[in-house]
């Protein structure tokens, strides 16, 4: 049986397998659908109404680095490790895009 908390749903592996038998189970595109998209006004939304353009984002001049361990999702860091070396130039180059389009003036 599912266990909702707020709009968070939780279903067993049984409960999900007998939705996907149903044809229930995937997502509500209906839904998603009828969601605007974010304005930026909350600061959890990750960019404005319209996100920057990844592709054109500058490689970053040498600054002084330093080290830090972060987690990445899996799929993500294969993406950047698939584009060849300099992979990790290229996530600072996006964070530091971030950063640039998000600090305070």
């Amino acid at each position: 049986m599912p266990e909702k908390k707020e709009r968070i749903v939780r279903f067993t592996a049984n409960d999900l397998q007998k939705m996907r038998h149903q044809g229930e189970a995937g997502s509500d595109w209906k839904r998603a659908a009828r969601q605007g998209v974010p304005d930026g006004s909350d600061p959890d939304d990750a960019f404005d109404a319209v996100p920057p353009d990844w592709v054109m984002t500058e490689m970053p001049l040498p600054r002084t680095k330093t080290h830090a361990s972060i987690r990445i999702d899996a799929d993500v860091l294969e993406w950047f490790k698939a584009q060849g070396r300099g992979y990790q130039t290229r996530i600072n180059a996006v964070l530091r895009q971030y950063y640039e389009h998000h600090r305070e003036p």
